[in-house]
């Protein structure tokens, strides 16, 4: 009940699948990593012994950043050879 991605009369509704599973991983991560439960009174990835601390959504942002790649470097401009146009 708390990803609103999963019904369609929201304006949250992915179009594309690939929106959608990145969107239900992003959720998924907070409610693992960053989300202190009440039952555990740590997250659950503390519970499992994943991690020590409690995260926060930067560093969530960083593990994003540092799995994307970096851009190489583009190479340069050229202009495409035109032929001139006769009239025959």
């Amino acid at each position: 009940m708390s990803i609103r991605r999963f019904t369609r009369l929201t304006n949250a509704f992915s179009k594309k699948l690939e929106n959608h599973a990145l969107s239900v991983a992003l959720h998924y991560m907070h409610y693992n990593f960053c989300r202190i439960h009440k039952t555990l009174r740590v997250t659950p990835a503390m519970a499992a012994g994943v991690t020590d601390r409690v995260w926060d959504a930067n560093d969530i942002a960083a593990l994003v950043e540092a799995a994307d790649p970096v851009p190489g470097k583009r190479g340069p401009y050229q202009k495409r050879l035109t032929v001139p146009v006769t009239n025959a």
